[in-house]
């Protein structure tokens, strides 16, 4: 049962060769073994978890069980969840048990899926390698030297070791992408305001968007359109039709099931900076698409290469405001020992908060200051603009857009703690589709010269989940990379 897909847990659930208290044990057996070398959850909710599968095993028995009901899931430390620690990997909410659920949280429970806990995550999500978290760096399964990915690292880990079938991620500038691909899973960050933002805690409030981690395309839609609705608590909710992207997946089974299916490979993704073990990975990949019925087209993406400045301006500078309410006054972190009021702000917010942290902190002060707006912010904007407006450009003349996830695999713990700047660049490929607001996927599609995954990024113009979701399951389907797993997962 611990690689079984989403589809064959729903019929052995159903046809009661397993409870779904059994299942969740399962699960939470596996985390007290794996997650001491692995650290991907900061809290296992072991008396909630056993306590939702009953309540599961109770709907199945009555007839009225869904896709989900059942099924565990990880929550990404991110979403806050009623009477469970919600931490966000910070010193600053260490001690921080939430009043409410996340709007994602509460859909999910409403599905009938089974929370095991929360998943361990960068601090705030600001990372790229799951380094920054006050509770400490998660392991790659596929190399305990390795880093798993950022910020969803957790998230993704869990799921590649299977201490968890399917996990909730969050993605500002890749972080459920790169995360997937270094971790050899499927990963999904939707449109711009499919996913409610009610009760995530901002990183950066234009980019933020909760996304689906699972081994396959499949999986991946079945939990993602368990997530998505509109929310009136956010004001960035788009009001529009919820989607059956799990029914979206059936289609032809021919030889070639993507006929007609235009691909665009950006001239600018397949240019330097890509290690040749990803390039030679993605080539083949792309030609499985081929192979499949696809067909390809040469476009380009002129801005791509200011998409990390332009990044790295807007995003510190919506976290200099987001972050300015964990003061130690209401909730989270505070001093021990000051002065005065000003005292407590200031050693309770250098205390509470991580080193990545305070650098984007101090970053988008900056920017936002007085004689640097127009400078900085506001000519970052510009280029938010033309970056979007290069994608649409580009989307007319293809249907979806292909190129790696990552330039290269996974780097060794530590290798890039010194360096923010080379951190900030495994970004590369992953931050452009999010200043866009567009929806992106990564799947498995090979391993590199160092034994460790490759992903494939594609992406899709607006509202195009389905699109992306079809391609990967019927790539899916004629190859066997997702359903490879790391040594602690055979």
């Amino acid at each position: 049962m611990i690689n079984a897909s989403l589809p064959e847990l729903r019929r052995a659930l159903d046809a009661r060769q397993i409870s779904a208290v059994e299942l969740a044990g399962l699960f939470l057996d596996r985390i007290d073994a794996l997650n001491p070398a692995l650290n991907a959850f900061i809290t296992v909710d072991r008396e909630g978890a056993l306590a939702a599968a009953r309540a599961a095993d109770a709907r199945i028995a009555a007839g009225s069980a869904g896709p989900l009901t059942g099924i565990p899931l990880a929550h990404k430390d991110v979403f806050c969840t009623e009477g469970v620690l919600t931490t966000c990997g910070s010193k600053m909410l260490a001690n921080f048990v939430s009043p409410y659920d996340a709007h994602v949280v509460s859909l999910l429970e409403a599905a009938g899926a089974v929370s095991l806990g929360k998943a361990n995550m960068d601090e705030f999500a600001m990372g790229s390698s799951n380094e920054s978290s006050y509770f400490g760096a998660v392991k790659n399964p596929w190399n305990l030297g390795r880093i798993p990915g950022g910020s969803s690292g957790g998230s993704a880990a869990a799921v590649a070791a299977r201490l968890a079938p399917i996990a909730t991620g969050t993605d500002t500038g890749g972080s459920v992408r790169q995360p997937a691909a270094y971790c050899g899973i499927t990963g999904i960050k939707p449109t711009y305001g499919l996913v409610s933002r009610y009760g995530m805690i901002a990183y950066a409030s234009s980019l933020d968007q909760g996304g689906a981690f699972g081994a396959s395309a499949e999986d991946c839609a079945l939990l993602l359109g368990a997530m998505t609705g509109f929310d009136a608590r956010d004001s960035t909710s788009l009001e529009r039709p919820t989607e059956d992207y799990a029914a979206a997946l059936a289609g032809p089974a021919c030889a070639r099931p993507l006929e007609g299916l235009r691909i665009g490979l950006p001239r600018e993704f397949f240019a330097e900076g890509m290690s040749d073990d990803v390039r030679a990975a993605v080539e083949a990949a792309v030609e499985q698409y081929r192979v499949l019925g696809a067909t390809t087209v040469e476009v380009s993406l002129p801005n791509a290469k200011l998409a990390i400045p332009a990044y790295y301006v807007i995003a510190p500078a919506e976290c200099s405001s987001n972050l300015s309410r964990f003061d130690g006054v209401r909730y989270g972190h505070r001093a021990a020992d000051y002065g005065d009021l000003a005292d407590m702000y200031a050693k309770s917010r250098a205390e509470g908060f991580g080193a990545e942290v305070k650098r984007r902190i101090l970053v988008g002060t900056y920017v936002l200051s007085h004689g640097y707006y127009d400078a900085y912010y506001l000519q970052a904007q510009r280029l938010r603009r033309l970056i979007a407006q290069d994608f649409q450009a580009a989307l007319q003349h293809c249907d979806l857009i292909a190129g790696p996830t990552t330039p290269t695999t996974a780097w060794t713990l530590g290798e890039k703690a010194d360096d923010p700047v080379q951190m900030y660049l495994s970004d590369i490929y992953t931050i452009a589709v999010n200043l866009a607001g567009l929806p992106g996927l990564s799947h498995p599609v090979g391993f590199g010269a160092d034994g460790l995954p490759v992903g494939l990024q594609l992406i899709g113009d607006y509202f195009a989940e389905s699109r992306l979701l079809h391609a990967a399951h019927r790539f899916q389907h004629a190859t066997d990379w997702h359903a490879r797993r790391p040594a602690c997962a055979a």
